[in-house]
Formats: structure tokens, sequence, C-alpha cells
């Protein structure tokens, strides 16, 4: 459980006030392992082993507060970092809270709004039901095939419907998705990227099932391609076993693979984010079962098929890149886990003889 700290305590740095009706948390994540990691192509090859950092999860910390106005409306805000347990680097760029930094309102009847560095939807909704693995497990997580499951924008509005009968709808937009907001001189072009987001998500008991629409525009070219994905999944808790569907097509471009993905020295390079004309489609299945009464076993395939090249892959032959990961926790108490993990792919970033192989041990825990 997470820790809720005393008004009085925690904001006086801040503030030098308290008042009875707000509430602040701190809270965290440390995750680190042992693993093996090897990268090859068709012309080199690069391994290691040694420390693993944020192996299952990302390693973070943050603050989550929130103040009761009244009749059913918070003020609330959240501020978290990302780091390396490894070395103490800040992640995300270097960003102090480049995870997230929102500030909003919540309102029992009318929803949430919020403003600031935020995930988009498909991060919160699509990463959980499109595979098990969710936003976790380095390689095999959603994003690797479902490339808009993970990502954020700056300078990003959103809002979430309250649900009603297990239906959700969310959506959200970003003035300039990376970056501060700049300037439009004169009849020039618009220099920042705008960027859509939005969802419809339904939860019922074991039933949850999501579509999301991401769109972002080119604005550093001034070539005015945008690049857009569509993403539907759904999954089902026999209780015995929780089966993952996903499927979605991503038009002229690509929204970011994990690092993992990708060694610029093995050539490996970074799927384009911007190339007319390109379209994949991405597939996943996976499982995640109870292994006795502490223990889980997650197992998942992905697959993103390039049907159209686009322009900046003109005359080349895209191979579909297939991802196949198998993971298991264990958990010592409710707030810390023993992992194994091991995960291998095929074609990465759609080049025949690209290959990634990675397995490894760790412990995670949260506060």
């Amino acid at each position: 459980m997470k820790k809720s700290l005393l008004v009085a305590a925690l904001l006086s740095g801040f503030s030098g006030a308290a008042q009875a009706n707000t509430s602040v948390t701190l809270y965290g994540l440390l995750d680190g392992g042992v693993g093996y990691t090897k990268f090859k192509s068709d012309t080199a090859s690069a391994s290691k082993t040694g420390g693993w950092d944020g192996a299952q999860s990302s390693n973070r910390w943050g603050l989550r507060g929130s103040e009761d106005l009244g009749d059913g409306l918070k003020a609330i805000f959240t501020l978290e970092n990302g780091y390396s347990l490894m070395n103490g680097t800040q992640a995300q760029g270097g960003r102090l809270y480049g995870r997230e930094a929102v500030l909003g309102l919540k309102s029992d009847a009318w929803g949430t709004i919020t403003l600031g560095r935020q995930g988009n939807i498909a991060y919160r909704w699509l990463a959980g039901v499109a595979t098990p693995f969710g936003n976790n497990f380095n390689q095999a997580r959603t994003a690797g095939t479902f490339s808009v499951a993970e990502v954020r924008y700056d300078n990003q509005i959103q809002y979430l419907t309250p649900s009603i009968s297990g239906f959700q709808a969310g959506i959200g937009y970003s003035f300039n998705a990376d970056g501060e907001q700049e300037f439009k001189q004169g009849d020039h072009n618009e220099p920042n990227v705008r960027a859509v987001t939005a969802g419809l998500r339904y939860l019922n008991g074991p039933v949850a099932a999501v579509l999301t629409y991401d769109q972002i525009n080119d604005a550093k070219t001034a070539t005015g391609i945008k690049a857009k994905s569509w993403n539907l999944a759904g999954s089902y808790d026999f209780e015995v076993a929780e089966v993952h569907l996903g499927f979605g097509i991503t038009d002229d471009g690509w929204f970011g693979t994990p690092s993992q993905l990708r060694d610029s020295e093995l050539g490996f390079g970074s799927i384009r984010a911007y190339n007319n004309g390109f379209r994949a489609n991405s597939y996943g299945v996976g499982l995640s079962a109870p292994v006795g009464a502490r223990g889980k076993l997650l197992a998942g395939w992905g697959m993103v098929d390039p049907r159209n090249s686009g322009a900046a892959y003109a005359g080349r032959d895209l191979k579909s890149q297939h991802i196949f990961g198998l993971a298991y926790t264990y958990k010592l108490s409710a707030r810390t886990n023993l992992y194994a993990q091991g995960a291998y792919g095929k074609n990465v970033a759609f080049v025949s003889g690209n290959k990634t192989q990675s397995i490894g041990v760790g412990l995670r825990h949260s506060f």
C-alpha cells in the first residue's frame, strides 16, 4: 500500500500551511535485477550481461494529491519522476517529472479534466488489455507491438468522462507534443507538433474492451503528414486464466518503439516517425494465469505486419516483426515480488535478420 503522509509534514516545504481536506501521497517503485541481452543483425552482433534497470516496471517516484472543494469536486495533481536505479540519473530526456506532471479537477458527476505532460488514452487504457504485459517487462511490453500504447504528450489537456454502466470515454489534445509551445510567426507554417488522442472503454467484471485513436502531425518538415493509429483490444478473465487480444492499424508513420527494440550501432535504427503512405497492422495474443496463491505466469506474442512501405522505405522489402514474451512473478508480500522473464524478437524494426534476445531475474518493490 502507498503511504499517505500527513499534509502538515509533506506540504510545509511547498506552502508552509496545510488544510484538513487536503491529502498528499508519496509513492514509488524500485525495480532491479540481473540479465542477459543480445542484439544481432546480418552484419553485427553485441551482447551484455549485468544489471537490469526496471526490467519488470520502470523505476519512478511521485507525489499525488487532492483537495476536496465540496459537492463532489476535487482539485488534483500528480508529479511523477522516472529514474535509473542503477546509476541514479533521470529518465524521459532528463525531465524532472518526465513520467507525468498534471493539474486538474475531478468531479463525481462530470468526470476529470487535467492539463500538463501526461500519457495518451492508449497509455491509460489499451496497454493492459491488448497484452498481459501492459507497460511492463521490457521488450515484451505492449508498446513493442502497439507503438501508441506508451506515448506521453507535453502541453496536453485531457478529459475523461465518469464511468456509466461500465462505459467511459476520453479525449485529449496536445498543443505541442514534445517541448515548449512555440510562437507561430506571421504566415509561416505551424511550428508545433499537434496531437490528438481519444478512446472508449468498457469494463464490467471479467470483461474489458478498449477502442483508441491517436493522430500527430509532422510540423517540423512542413510536409503535412499526419501519423494515425486505430487500436481495438479486449480481454476476459476466466479466473483460471485471462485471455488478451489486440488489433491495430497505423498509417503514415510510427509512434515509437521501446529502446530495447533498437540499437543504432547495429543498424537497427528507429522506425520512421512520419512516412507518407506507410501502413502496418498490429496483432497481439496473450495469456496470464495464477500459479498457486502467490505466483502468476504471463505469455504473449505480438506481430507488426507492414502492409505498405511508404515513401521513406520505397523499394525496401519490409518484414513482419515478431515478439515473443514469457514472464513469471512471485509475491513475497503485497508490495514486493520476485520475477523472471525472457523475450525474443525477430525482424525487429521490419528488417530481416534483426534479432533480440533477453532473459533475466529481478526484484520489485513499491511504496
